[in-house]
């Protein structure tokens, strides 16, 4: 990715040689020696990344740092200090800086760092441009880039305006009924009711009474007509989650609303028409279900016209760092906290996670968090203790018996002893490759290689 960078430090030979070497890496460069001269560049252009040094004339770094923020949000800013203390690199972080440098430091190691500051940019960009197209008829609480994301998000798209059913699976947590929503909102059906009903969360012998509502006298306790969901949804979507749950003899008055697009409130005698549109889900496979006998064949089949499947968390760990920037925002909105995000470790570990309960999980996790966060960044220690303290396998590796791939499985436990050996050694690098029996330079590399940041060169 080509990028826009802005160099300022006060010594003419660094901001020559960040220069030619940025420049040779295909970036567009411009340089300034202290922080009158970067506000002026500022003003003039925007930047995709800003490296700075703290000690200046004019102010300090973080001084800049405070500048960007306040005036261009998206750049990312990286910090270098000829200070080697983690103080300075500690208060740099928790200003909103994306990762700092020590000088002197090696040409490879400011090439990773300005390529994960790249790669965050570029992520925050992709954040952005979905949320615009969701908004321009799209849900706007599905967020994700990966590509079975991004196949769901044009199922959507081409199925929204269509009269077809749509089934819609996955494990629980996986945001199914997100995704209906989404179809509804959508479809030309958007001003019309979206009515949603859990089919295992009512008794069954209510269930018919809510979908297809009752007459007065119907059953003791009826004591007025009452309209039911298919009736309070015309026009419109009813959602029907976890469908597998629904018993076999309403299973054929549903084939019959499907079918005839008609149904018969309890106790009634006469026919009601029926204009809706049935989207349905389920957290098992339909089709084991059937073959057992527990659900009709033909009404599989009227259900399952378009299928939608969900892939778990698991499978879409790209989408983690997206989820969790929409959670942390949403969150802060809702609880009235200034939060910017999520540091580097903790971050580290939410991917690692197995995230069992899905998407529903990570949420009620950054939930959490936020609701604990005191400062304006969520660290390791705001995560649950479950999820901090769990080490018994990699995290988030599948099991093998469950069909595993064995470069995850590898990269996984590879990452879990780095971050583990990582905080023993209280962050220093060169304390924790001790640990692991493994030169320096060697835990460096595959720290690069994982895409993990943080820890110190130094004791």
């Amino acid at each position: 990715m080509t990028a826009r960078v802005l160099v300022v430090d006060d010594e003419r030979s660094m901001r020559e040689f960040l220069e030619i070497f940025l420049r040779s890496e295909g970036h567009s460069v411009r340089t300034a020696d202290g922080l009158a001269a970067a506000r002026a560049e500022l003003s003039a252009d925007d930047f995709d990344v800003v490296i700075t040094d703290v000690q200046m004339p004019g102010g300090t770094g973080l001084d800049l740092l405070r500048m960007v923020q306040s005036e261009s949000a998206e750049t990312v800013v990286i910090v270098m200090t000829a200070f080697a203390s983690t103080e300075t690199a500690i208060e740099a972080m928790k200003a909103g800086a994306y990762d700092y440098v020590t000088k002197p430091f090696k040409v490879d190691e400011m090439r990773v760092v300005v390529e994960k500051a790249l790669e965050k940019k570029l992520l925050s960009s992709e954040n952005r441009r979905l949320r615009r197209e969701l908004s321009q008829g799209r849900d706007r609480q599905i967020v994700g880039s990966s590509p079975s994301m991004r196949r769901v998000l044009d199922f959507i798209a081409q199925v929204a305006d269509t009269r077809a059913n749509v089934l819609i699976s996955g494990e629980s947590g996986t945001g199914k009924e997100v995704v209906a929503r989404g179809i509804h909102r959508a479809s030309e059906r958007r001003e019309a009711p979206f009515v949603a009903l859990n089919c295992g969360a009512i008794p069954e012998n209510l269930l018919e009474s809510e979908l297809f509502g009752h007459v007065k006298g119907a059953f003791t306790g009826a004591v007025q007509n009452k309209a039911g969901l298919f009736e309070v949804a015309q026009a419109g979507t009813v959602f029907l989650d976890e469908i597998a749950d629904l018993g076999l003899q309403l299973q054929v008055k549903l084939l019959r609303v499907i079918q005839e697009r008609v149904f018969r409130r309890v106790g009634g005698t006469t026919d009601v028409r029926f204009d809706a549109r049935i989207v349905a889900a389920t957290n098992r496979n339909l089709a084991d279900e059937v073959a057992a006998g527990r659900f009709r064949e033909d009404l599989y089949y009227r259900l399952n016209v378009i299928e939608i499947p969900l892939p778990p968390l698991r499978e879409r760990r790209d989408d983690i760092p997206l989820l969790v920037e929409h959670f942390v925002e949403k969150y802060g909105r809702e609880l009235g906290k200034q939060v910017d995000g999520v540091d580097g470790d903790a971050l580290a570990r939410l991917q690692e996670h197995a995230f069992p309960g899905n998407v529903r999980e990570l949420e009620n996790v950054i939930e959490r968090a936020v609701a604990l966060c005191r400062g304006s960044r969520i660290g390791v220690d705001l995560l649950p203790p479950a999820l901090i303290e769990r080490r018994s396998a990699p995290r988030g590796a599948p099991a093998a018996g469950r069909g595993a791939n064995l470069d995850q499985l590898v990269s996984s436990y590879e990452r879990g002893l780095l971050l583990e050996a990582l905080q023993q050694s209280g962050g220093v690098k060169k304390r924790a490759a001790q640990r692991l029996g493994i030169s320096f330079r060697s835990f460096r590399y595959r720290l690069e290689k994982l895409g993990l940041d943080g820890g110190s060169d130094e004791e």
